[in-house]
């Protein structure tokens, strides 16, 4: 990894505990199922593109709610290993994070995961602390800490630093952060209200008159629109170990290339690193077999 740190990043959003297992499939009803890896690591959206922006050589700031439970030293721990650093919305919680439990099927890499997501740890935008912009280059939100990513996204708006919305899927209070927003990257999975094609996706999108969309596919074509106009970005392809946090990767790449190419250039590039990452199990050793290697990432 390249200590030379050339940007700033804020990724606004959620923090879990990911307990990651690889399995021949998911458990049925009543029924156990051995493992044949596992692995945990800090999870959730913006957790996971933090942590490839800073190991693509940036600088990395991660703002969400963690606590002082036990549990979150090992969450603190996987992020001082990759160099993020922690803004914590809520320092004296004491309850336990959340924790994602991931099946990954071995046969496919396809994933079973099972969440609270960031349902009973929301702050409010008063716990966001002063000066949090402060040199910042570029700005991540994944909508799981909506009110602190509103006033995140109002504040870098009028400071002109890039607002890079994760739209994994639709949550209550995108409509406010929208507009906002310079790239809003969403899954085949975001389907705003009223919204039941891409087509429609798309249009939605363009009434908060956001200047570059894209909508990711998977192993197919990522679709974008632009002021360019309409275009498709090819995937490269490999053989799928783990699907898990891949669209993460994907955003947190996108971060790092965003600001220093194209739009159409920086999603292939990001499209390169996320599909780089389902050769392997978990979300993180993707990384370490790479580290050798990295610059040609760069």
């Amino acid at each position: 990894m390249n200590n030379l740190r050339s940007h700033r990043g804020l990724f606004v959003g959620l923090v879990t505990l990911d307990l990651i297992y690889l399995a021949d499939s998911p458990p049925g009803n009543n029924q156990k199922v051995v493992a044949t890896d596992y692995t945990l690591a800090a999870g959730g959206p913006a957790t996971n593109a933090a942590v490839t922006f800073s190991y693509l050589g940036n600088q990395t700031q991660l703002l969400g709610v963690l606590g002082c439970h036990p549990m979150t030293q090992i969450i603190r721990g996987d992020l001082a290993n990759y160099q993020v650093a922690i803004a914590d919305l809520q320092p004296t919680m004491s309850t336990a994070p959340p924790v994602s439990s991931i099946i990954i099927t071995q046969s496919t890499g396809e994933r079973a995961v099972i969440s609270l997501n960031a349902a009973k740890t929301q702050a409010n935008s008063g716990s966001i602390p002063a000066n949090i912009l402060q040199d910042i280059d570029i700005v991540l939100i994944d909508g799981h800490q909506m009110a602190v990513g509103l006033s995140i996204a109002a504040m870098a708006k009028a400071e002109n630093i890039p607002v890079v919305i994760d739209g994994g899927s639709w949550k209550p209070g995108f409509e406010e952060v929208l507009p906002f927003a310079d790239y809003a990257l969403c899954s085949a999975n975001f389907y705003p209200p009223g919204c039941n094609t891409e087509v429609e996706v798309f249009t939605y999108l363009s009434q908060w008159n956001i200047p570059y969309i894209a909508i990711t596919h998977g192993e197919n074509p990522i679709t974008y629109l632009s002021a360019s106009g309409m275009g498709a970005v090819d995937v490269p392809q490999v053989t799928c170990v783990d699907t898990l946090g891949a669209g993460d990767i994907f955003h947190g790449a996108f971060c790092h290339y965003i600001l220093q190419s194209s739009f159409t250039d920086a999603l292939a590039l990001s499209a390169t690193i996320a599909t780089d990452s389902c050769r392997f199990f978990g979300t993180r050793r993707w990384m370490d077999v790479e580290e050798s290697s990295t610059d040609k990432h760069r």
